[in-house]
This record gives structure tokens, C-alpha cells and sequence, in this order.
């Protein structure tokens, strides 16, 4: 183990559940919307946890922090979502140190994304430190992380053709409708629900299907408005949602819900009716199912259509995984300067008590002592002594456990309180 200056507790872990081994409905049991999330947030301040950043999207629920065990973490994610501990066992991962450092990379990068090269969960990290922050839970060491997978992101959306073409779950359920819906410029869609998959998924519905008869609905009838008025389309009021539903050919589910918000029993109408539920949770109850004339597709089935777009874009994952290689690699760099810090700052500290024992010394015996210039002038050799021991410590080609004894040594300077692990 190296020991790292940057942190009171003993280890990094990324712990959570994601599509490749949840499916919907446990990924929605473990959900958390914003007040879950500020729920946590105060019992992770609470417990005293260090520094901590929870995501939680529609394909996965993670929490990146310090924490003495991972049942730390995994003890806050179960005590506010519908989770189980037994079951989180069954679908969960648990990454520690450099490993949930690797995969903190991926996720952020959108290799690990269950549309690859979906940007989208980079600026709900972002989003997530930021609240961190406001919290006073993301330390020195977690924001670098989190700056550095934001920065490879960039790099990699700018340097490689990743997340070229349209693929994501908006453009997914659009091109399912064209593929499944014959003359769909001329049936009725309503799309309820207009955050961001919703608008996103609206955007798409006027750019491909060439469909006038678009109704927008949303518990917030403002904020369907603000949507509709730029594509010029329909808005309903909420009491209108079963009227509007049986008048469709096609409904859209992207509700925030964390029950369903459509069953069997709003759905009167006899004539064919695809249902699709871009909902994590679900918010489409599956017993809509048992009506013979209602085809339900979820999220996770659009999201395993493949296509040409996909095969293009796996073309750029090693350049990706390059790029994520050579930022990481900063990182660590910037992380292995962290071991020698203290006794940096510990040995700049001795040479300033030799200093001021000497300027004493000085300052007794002439009568014509210069204060100030002496000042200057021992500072500046004390700082031209630390950088030089600094950059020795930085040479890949000494060893710097052993350089760091022998500093300790020299000096007599008393070893610094063990830190974090990251192995």
C-alpha cells in the first residue's frame, strides 16, 4: 500500500448498481430522486463521512466516497431508496482505490454508458459534486478526480467520433416508432412528462416523424408549455392525461415518478396503443400488458437495438481509452505527489525554525542588522532548498519511500499522520 495525503479515512470506493446486472425494476427500487438525494447527502454529513458524490440516472445509481468500509455506503443508498442490502448483494459492484478511480473514467467518459458515447451522465456528475460541495462533503482529492474525468470527457467528445450519429434512449424510442408505426405522420403521439429525456424525445418526435398531431402533457403544465412552444405543438392540462391517452396511437412515458403513473385501468380505448416508458422507475405499470390491443416497450429494450451508428462509434473506443489512459495518468501523478507532501511541509517548517533560531542569533550580535533583507534572503534559500528536494522526490528513477526516511532522518522531522490507502 502507498500511503497518500488526502484523506482521514482509509479508502476510496465507487459502490452501486447499473443496467448490465439490474434490470428496470430493481434499478428503480434503488433510485433516488432530488430529495433522496439531499436526504443522504445529511446522513452521510451526519455519520461523519469525509467526501462523497452520489449519481443516480435511469441505467444506474452510484456513490463515489471515503468510508472506513463499503457498508458505509451501501448502509446510505439502503436506508434511502426502496433498496435491500440482500439485494443490492446480487446486482452490486464494489471498486476500491485506483480501481474506482478506473471506473469513475469510464462512467464519466461514456464507455460504461448503456448507449455508448452517451455524454448525458457527465453533467449530472458535474451536477452531483456541485451539491457535494454545497454540503461541504467533496474533499480536495474528490473534486480533482471529478475535474479530471470531466476534462478527459471533453477530450474524448472533441477528439473521436464517439457520439457521432443520433443514439440515445430520446432518438431510440423515436426510431422504434418509425420502424414499428405504419404512416406515423398521420397518428396521434402524446408524450407525457417533458424533463429532459422528455424534451429531448420531443425534439426528436418533430425532426423525424413529420407529425403535426403532438399533445404535451405534464403534471407542471408550464413547463410542458415552455417545450411546446418551440415546435408549436399541443398542451393539455394533467386532468386531461386518461382523455388524451385513449385519443393516442402512440404514448411516451418520461415521468419522474417514483411509482407508476399509468396502469390497465385509465385505458378504455379498443384500438392498437404502443406504450413506451422511458421511466426509471418504471412509471408504466407492466399489468397494461393484459390488454390485448397495448404494446409496452421499456427503456431497456430500446436501449438494446443495435444499429450502424453503434458499430461506428465502437470504432472509437481504443483512441477513447487512450485518452482516459493519459488524463488518469495525470492524475496519478498529481496523486503520488501527494505521499511526500507532508514531509515537505514538515521539513520547510524545521528549516524555518533553524532560520529564526540563526536571525536571532544574528540580530544580538550586530548592531547594523538589516531585518528585512535578511529575511528575503533566508526565505528564499528555504524555498530553493524545498523545491529541490521536491523534484528528487518526483524522479521516477529513486526510490521515494527511501528518499523520504532519509529526509525524515537528516532532519529529525516526526513522521506525518497516516492517510488514505490507494493501492
Amino acid at each position: 500500500m502507498l500511503k497518500y495525503n488526502i484523506s482521514r479515512s482509509s479508502f476510496f470506493y465507487a459502490i452501486g448498481l447499473s443496467y448490465k446486472k439490474a434490470d428496470a425494476n430493481v434499478r428503480g427500487r434503488f433510485s433516488l430522486d432530488e430529495n433522496a438525494k439531499l436526504a443522504l447527502l445529511n446522513q452521510a454529513k451526519e455519520n461523519g463521512i469525509e467526501s462523497l458524490v452520489v449519481n443516480s440516472t435511469c441505467n444506474r445509481t452510484e456513490i463515489y466516497g471515503f468510508a472506513q468500509h463499503p457498508f458505509q455506503l451501501i448502509e446510505l443508498l439502503c436506508d434511502n431508496t426502496r433498496g435491500s442490502v440482500e439485494e443490492f448483494k446480487e446486482v452490486a459492484y464494489i471498486h476500491e482505490n485506483k480501481a474506482a478511480i478506473a471506473h469513475m473514467f469510464r462512467v464519466g467518459s461514456g464507455l460504461d454508458s448503456q448507449i455508448l458515447g452517451d455524454f448525458e451522465i457527465i453533467s449530472q456528475l458535474k451536477k452531483s459534486a456541485k451539491l457535494s460541495r454545497k454540503f461541504g462533503l467533496l474533499n480536495h482529492f474528490t473534486e480533482r478526480l471529478v475535474n479530471a474525468v470531466i476534462q478527459a470527457s471533453k477530450r474524448i467528445k472533441t477528439e473521436t467520433n464517439i457520439s457521432s450519429g443520433a443514439t440515445s434512449a430520446s432518438f431510440a424510442s423515436v426510431q422504434y416508432i418509425l420502424n414499428t408505426i405504419e404512416d406515423v405522420s398521420s397518428k396521434n403521439i402524446l408524450l407525457f412528462g417533458t424533463g429532459k429525456i422528455g424534451r429531448d424525445t420531443c425534439e426528436n418526435l418533430v425532426k423525424h416523424t413529420k407529425n403535426d398531431h403532438i399533445t404535451l402533457i405534464n403534471r407542471t403544465k408550464t413547463k410542458a408549455e415552455q417545450v411546446a412552444g418551440k415546435f408549436n405543438l399541443v398542451v393539455k392540462d394533467y386532468a386531461n392525461l386518461q382523455e388524451e391517452l385513449n385519443a393516442s396511437d402512440v404514448l411516451i412515458v418520461a415521468t419522474g415518478a417514483q411509482r407508476p403513473t399509468i396502469d390497465k385501468q385509465l385505458i378504455t380505448t379498443k384500438k392498437p396503443l404502443l406504450i413506451l416508458d422511458l421511466s426509471i422507475p418504471k412509471n408504466v405499470d407492466d399489468n397494461v400488458s393484459e390488454l390485448g390491443n397495448v404494446s409496452l416497450i421499456h427503456l431497456d429494450h430500446l436501449s438494446r437495438l443495435t444499429d450502424q451508428t453503434l458499430a461506428e462509434r465502437k470504432k472509437h473506443i481504443p483512441l477513447a481509452e487512450t485518452i482516459i489512459e493519459t488524463v488518469n495518468s495525470e492524475f496519478n501523478a498529481w496523486l503520488e505527489t501527494r505521499k511526500f507532501a507532508p514531509t515537505i511541509k514538515a521539513l520547510k517548517l524545521k528549516l524555518n525554525d533553524f532560520k529564526v533560531a540563526e536571525l536571532d542569533t544574528q540580530r544580538k550580535k550586530l548592531s547594523d542588522f538589516n531585518e528585512q533583507q535578511a529575511e528575503i534572503i533566508s526565505n528564499n534559500i528555504i524555498q530553493k532548498i524545498t523545491n529541490h528536494f521536491a523534484h528528487h522526490l518526483k524522479d521516477n528513477e529513486v526510490s521515494t519511500e527511501e528518499s523520504l526516511e532519509l529526509i525524515k532522518k537528516v532532519f529529525q522531522l516526526e513522521n506525518p499522520p497516516k492517510k488514505a490507502d490507494i493501492a
